[in-house]
């Protein structure tokens, strides 16, 4: 299981990062990104005690760590600014709290997150063709969640990432142990979101590749 999207309590999670990386190890994790909500008033603070976190349990963890933060409810205005920010500080992915179907997130959040060149636009909700089709042209990877709620818009997220050819990924956005999964419940996700088996096998592949590409920048 390859996770780009999860919480500690560093935000709203409930979790130490050591014991949410020990229980993705468990439960067969090879990628796990911690991402806790930042905006300009805590991301200071934030991606850099991630960003340590991370590196003292690299060699002991038995999987691959990455730093990050999720950008989240900030005006879309800021929202380049606070990605630029969020890298220079520590940060090796920067996901954005897209505009989910089941929280007041300000529109035009997705169109901002894609122009900022954000990694990761995570639950996007009724994102429109021409957003999705700027995200494949800068290479933004669109968010297929298992998470309460946000996952009401899967469905259409998945079909027009396909129709239009838009990079997909898979994440949790995990706040609670309980909240984590295999890779077999992701892939039962995806085949409920209305992606082929094989278009799945493609999703976790690009996952990889994004992982490569993340883990290859200067």
């Amino acid at each position: 299981m390859i996770d780009l999207h999860t919480h500690s309590l560093f935000s709203d999670g409930v979790l130490l990062p050591s014991e949410l990386v020990r229980r993705a190890y468990s439960k067969g994790y090879k990628v796990l990104a911690i991402t806790d909500h930042v905006d300009s008033s805590n991301i200071d603070f934030v991606v850099p005690r991630i960003a340590r976190a991370v590196k003292a349990l690299a060699k002991y963890s038995g999987i691959r760590i990455i730093p990050g933060a999720e950008i989240t409810h900030v005006p879309p205005e800021l929202i380049g600014k606070l990605v630029s920010k969020a890298r220079l500080l520590g940060a090796k992915i920067v996901v954005v709290h897209g505009e989910s179907l089941v929280e007041p997130v300000a529109p035009g959040t997705n169109r901002s997150a894609i122009e900022a060149k954000a990694d990761i636009l995570a639950h996007p909700g009724l994102i429109s063709k021409e957003d999705t089709i700027s995200a494949r042209e800068k290479g933004i990877s669109l968010e297929i969640t298992s998470r309460k709620g946000h996952c009401l818009s899967n469905g259409h997220v998945a079909k027009i990432a396909m129709e239009v050819g838009a990079k997909l990924v898979v994440n949790t956005d995990a706040h609670e142990p309980q909240d984590l999964i295999t890779k077999k419940e992701a892939k039962k996700i995806l085949l409920a979101s209305g992606i082929p088996r094989v278009a799945a096998e493609k999703v976790f592949l690009d996952s990889q590749n994004l992982v490569n590409k993340i883990l290859g920048r200067k």
